[in-house]
């Protein structure tokens, strides 16, 4: 039997985010010491209540779930509640949950995790990058327990916050640019999966379907949150489901062979509020420096699908 990956999740969920946990839940490759939530898609209270919701509507309430930043670093603070619904779950509702929420911010939760560990772990990111970011200016030397952080954000095609930018990297540029800079300056392993991979990862009317038949609660959640998921983004780009962003760096860390990556120096626009929140890629080396992470260049949609599927018939 394969040792498991400790993993700690960042997230603020948020629809795909609720799907990306779900499939974290059900999948026995993980030892997940925490979920951490930050101000995203909805306030940090509701993202921390809405871990906590998911995990106990997938069977595992023993999951520690820590609030962290309630804000970013520099801007002012936005939310996408107009794509997620004001509770962030599509207006799905749940009962409250019963797990409590830990009392350790969610940030030094990160830290000490980190300093204690005798293994390396690796950290799902799957909203703005405030947490982790905050962790790294706190505690440089965590670096050096981080086995790879594998995040969902960015856009080098169009954006879906601005023409240039997607939410998670808008909502707080500083601190991504932070997480970008400790892959340039301290070797931090970094994978970015973009808007321009997660839209290739469509939730067809046949792909919910067959969540929707799996034989659990799960399945028939997971149907109903996608039912109203980013309805007037499929309709401008003509999309024939919603994309899954967040699941789709889960199923990074489960099965890599999915996805295509090119390595490559990249940093993130700060300054202009014209391209705040801009991923920059040099794919040519012109700029002299060297890689600093990893960008997904196309996703195996179907064996993705077939993943997601399997795994959340499991819970």
């Amino acid at each position: 039997m394969l040792p498991k990956t400790p993993l700690i999740i960042d997230c603020d969920p948020g629809i795909d985010d609720a799907v990306a946990l779900l499939l974290a839940l059900a999948s026995d490759e993980f030892e997940i010491l925490g979920i951490t939530t930050v101000a995203g898609n909805v306030t940090v209270e509701t993202t921390q209540t809405n871990a906590r919701c998911i995990c106990e509507l997938g069977g595992k309430p023993d999951v520690k779930v820590f609030a962290g930043c309630p804000r970013p670093m520099l801007r002012e603070p936005i939310v996408a509640d107009h794509v997620h619904g004001a509770n962030g779950l599509a207006g799905v509702t749940f009962p409250e949950p019963q797990m409590p929420l830990q009392g350790q911010h969610g940030v030094d939760f990160m830290i000490e995790a980190l300093v204690n560990t005798t293994d390396k772990i690796a950290i799902a990111t799957l909203g703005p990058l405030t947490n982790l970011a905050i962790a790294l200016i706190k505690a440089p030397h965590i670096v050096d327990s981080i086995d790879r952080v594998v995040m969902m954000g960015g856009a080098l095609g169009a954006g879906n916050v601005t023409s240039s930018a997607e939410f998670n990297l808008y909502a707080d540029p500083h601190a991504a640019q932070v997480v970008f800079q400790a892959g340039a300056d301290q070797d931090l392993d970094l994978t970015l999966i973009t808007l321009d991979v997660t839209h290739q990862a469509l939730a067809t009317p046949e792909r919910r379907a067959a969540l929707a038949a799996l034989d659990n609660d799960v399945g028939t959640t997971v149907a109903q949150m996608l039912g109203n998921y980013g309805v007037r983004e499929q309709q401008e780009m003509r999309f024939a489901g919603p994309p899954l962003h967040d699941p789709c760096v889960i199923a990074y860390l489960l099965k890599p062979e999915l996805f295509e990556v090119q390595r490559c120096f990249a940093a993130v626009e700060t300054q202009s509020a014209l391209t705040q929140g801009r991923v920059a890629v040099d794919r040519t080396g012109e700029s002299g420096q060297p890689a600093n992470v990893a960008i997904a260049q196309s996703i195996d949609a179907d064996g993705f699908y077939a993943l997601l599927t399997e795994r959340l018939a499991k819970l």
